[in-house]
């Protein structure tokens, strides 16, 4: 067995695999459990009773964890004029204003993590859907990432300070990072607070029977964590 194995297997004996932990606990224990040379990123995987090929059933939305993702988050804009300014005083990485900044995305650059648009320039924006599609890079009104140009500010502060973007894949499940194994058990403790608060606001009108199946909290190479359902759906933010 290779080291690595070896180390998810002595992570895993941490964890009794049929018991239900409450939130704080749960993180506690995926800290404790983190074994990667690196500082592991906390993600949340929950399972949910929707049917992902129904559209009333659907999810997507957005979320900003009060303490950040613990990584810097690169930003591009597409913007032109007096929003373009804003951006750029804002602290955005790279604004995409002209013909040939739009050149050289449609050209494969997508050195960034979240872009956000406005409006009045979607038209040109949708004819980088080829790059930006395929890595979930298209700016979307439902993900808050289309905004009026006076609102540009506000789109490129939610970015930086932790916004997360949540939905529901092919198979009825939502993946969402909460923070750093760095983090005090408090700082993801309040990120997963947000987290579920804002799933639990997102039902689909057309959810019907269980919500919320299971919720699970690993570290990226740590062994997963089962956490109690109603205690974490139920958790008061900040």
């Amino acid at each position: 067995m290779s080291k690595t194995g070896k180390n998810f297997v002595n992570a895993s004996k941490k964890i009794e695999t049929d018991k239900m932990y409450g939130p704080r606990e749960a993180l506690e224990l995926v800290k404790e459990a983190a074994f990667a040379k690196f500082d592991e990123t906390v993600e949340i995987h929950i399972r949910t009773g929707l049917d992902p090929r129904q559209a009333d059933q659907q999810i997507r939305d957005v979320c900003v964890l009060p303490k950040g993702l613990g990584k810097t988050v690169r930003v591009l804009v597409f913007a032109q004029g007096e929003a373009a300014t804003a951006a750029r005083a804002a602290g955005a990485d790279f604004v995409a204003e002209t013909d040939e900044d739009m050149a050289r995305i449609q050209g494969g650059y997508t050195d960034f993590d979240v872009a956000v648009g406005t409006m009045d320039m979607m038209g040109k924006v949708g004819r980088l859907g080829r790059v930006l599609g395929p890595r979930n890079l298209m700016p979307n009104p439902k993900a808050g990432t289309v905004v009026q140009p006076d609102d540009i500010v506000q789109a490129i502060d939610a970015a930086k300070a932790g916004r997360v973007e949540f939905r529901l894949d092919k198979t009825a499940n939502i993946h969402v990072p909460l923070g750093k194994v760095s983090f005090p058990v408090e700082d993801l403790y309040a990120n997963l607070a947000a987290l579920t608060t804002a799933v639990r606001k997102a039902r689909p009108a057309g959810a019907k029977g269980s919500f919320i199946k299971r919720i699970t909290l690993a570290s990226t190479m740590g062994p997963g964590v089962k956490v109690d359902v109603n205690a974490a759906m139920n958790m008061e933010t900040e």
